[in-house]
């Protein structure tokens, strides 16, 4: 882009002088005018629990996602990002377009969106790091944004919301936590290294190692493959819509992916019909209608291994991840699972059976939930992650569930999931601080009745 240059003139008692001076760099650009995405690797740590983060080279392309409407996430956005900017001058800093378009115009230099003229560009292509600002449903929207992607980048959350029992860091805590994962993978020697990246994690394109020169002001005791950022890897959902016939249905907005707009012809490499991967659950609910819902459940692929569990006759029915057996489900009666324990929760929202109770299921068993006809109103509503699906479901139609795929089969690349960071240091490198404290403080697990604390 060329650059713009403004000229002004000051008076003197020699009479008027010219200057050149450079124009302040307000704009929005196009995430299509990034460097493709950068892929770290995952590196198994010594108690398997979780895994080391290993950047080839410094991440580029930051994804800010901050929670709406709240007026001191504003301010810590302004705060985080000036000073991620400052003190890493190669960032790009990139925004959703309603944030871009409301701060673009208190920075100095340029930020990145996808513009309503290029929206076939889509995040996973572009951003090496998201960093949420926010509670547990900014995390999920930050993780909405990768729903049709297979690998998502490496999620930095800090906890700015109402429970936040996903997030791991308190804000004030940013400069360390955003140095932290920076130079996570860093080389401890003096100069740049060109060594091979880490075979065992690599989610993306095969990279090399080679950090630049100016890296080397960043050296510090984090430096280093003992001292990378710990990585918990949480498991997603993969769901698919299926007529009555067994032809898929594509998804819509938010979850469908550019490449599924009618817009563009339907071809074998366009079929408009990809899954999407859930965080927390797919709810199949009966809505505002008076009439319980009829949704059969069937274990196993379809259609010839197929055996049904039972006819759910409820208000609704949620099939959720680990990381969402402290929301919804739990809320329906459903167990607490680690987020380490690869499964699925099946969990019936007020059954008209008292002896219908929650499952839990390997998350490679897949499941489907089909509506019977017996169902006296007229749809079923869907929802994704709290997203409800425009379109309802009506008789025949079916929702398949699979947990999806972390690891590909026989190696140890680490292809799938979420990858959170979580904080580092003392027991929070075992893994079980947060999550237990989560339990005890925001939980209030087992919490006596009449105790004051």
């Amino acid at each position: 882009m060329t650059r713009a240059w403004r000229c002004s003139r000051i008076a003197s008692r020699h009479g008027t002088r010219w200057f050149a001076s450079s124009a302040r760099r307000r704009e929005i650009r196009s995430i299509a005018e990034l460097p493709p995405r950068i892929y770290p690797g995952f590196r198994e740590t010594s108690n398997h629990d979780l895994l080391a983060l290993q950047w080839p080279t410094p991440p580029r392309n930051i994804l800010f996602v901050r929670k709406n409407d709240d007026a001191p996430v504003q301010n810590a956005l302004h705060e985080y990002t000036r000073h991620v900017k400052s003190t890493y001058p190669d960032t790009n800093l990139v925004f959703e377009p309603d944030v871009a378009k409301q701060i673009h115009e208190a920075f100095d230099f340029p930020i990145y969106s996808v513009t309503e003229d290029e929206t076939h560009v889509p995040y996973h292509e572009k951003v090496d790091l998201t960093t949420t600002l926010g509670g547990d449903g900014t995390i999920l929207h930050a993780a909405s944004l990768f729903a049709t992607a297979t690998s998502v980048p490496p999620v930095l959350s800090f906890s700015m919301g109402t429970l936040g029992f996903l997030g791991e860091w308190k804000f004030p805590d940013y400069k360390r936590a955003f140095r932290d994962v920076y130079v996570s993978g860093h080389p401890p020697s003096l100069h740049p290294s060109t060594t091979p990246s880490p075979t065992d994690g690599g989610s993306g394109p095969t990279t090399t190692s080679s950090w630049p020169s100016s890296s080397s002001s960043l050296r510090g005791k984090s430096m280093g493959p003992t001292r990378a950022a710990r990585i918990l890897m949480r498991n997603r959902l993969r769901i698919g819509i299926f007529s009555p016939t067994g032809a898929r249905l594509p998804h819509e907005p938010p979850f469908a992916h550019p490449s599924q707009t009618q817009t563009q012809p339907q071809t074998p490499d366009n079929p408009h019909n990809e899954d999407i991967f859930a965080l927390n659950e797919v709810l199949l609910h009966r809505g505002a209608n008076p009439h319980l819902a009829h949704l059969t459940i069937l274990i196993g692929s379809p259609p010839s291994h197929q055996r049904v569990l039972t006819t759910a006759i409820a208000d609704g029915f949620l099939i959720s991840t680990p990381t969402g057996s402290t929301a919804y489900s739990l809320s329906s009666g459903g167990s607490i699972v680690h987020p380490l324990v690869s499964s699925l929760l099946l969990t019936p929202i007020c059954p008209r059976s008292l002896s219908f109770r929650p499952l839990v299921l390997p998350s490679n068993t897949p499941v489907t939930l089909r509506i019977e006809a017996a169902n006296r109103g007229k749809e079923i509503e869907v929802s994704v992650d709290g997203v409800r699906r425009k379109q309802g479901l009506r008789a025949g139609m079916e929702v398949r569930v699979v947990g999806e795929e972390v690891r590909t089969p026989g190696t140890r690349d680490w292809r799938g999931g979420v990858p959170s960071i979580v904080r580092s240091g003392g027991v929070m490198a075992e893994g079980e601080d947060h999550w237990v404290g989560g339990l005890n403080g925001l939980l209030k697990f087992n919490y006596p009745f009449g105790e004051e604390g």
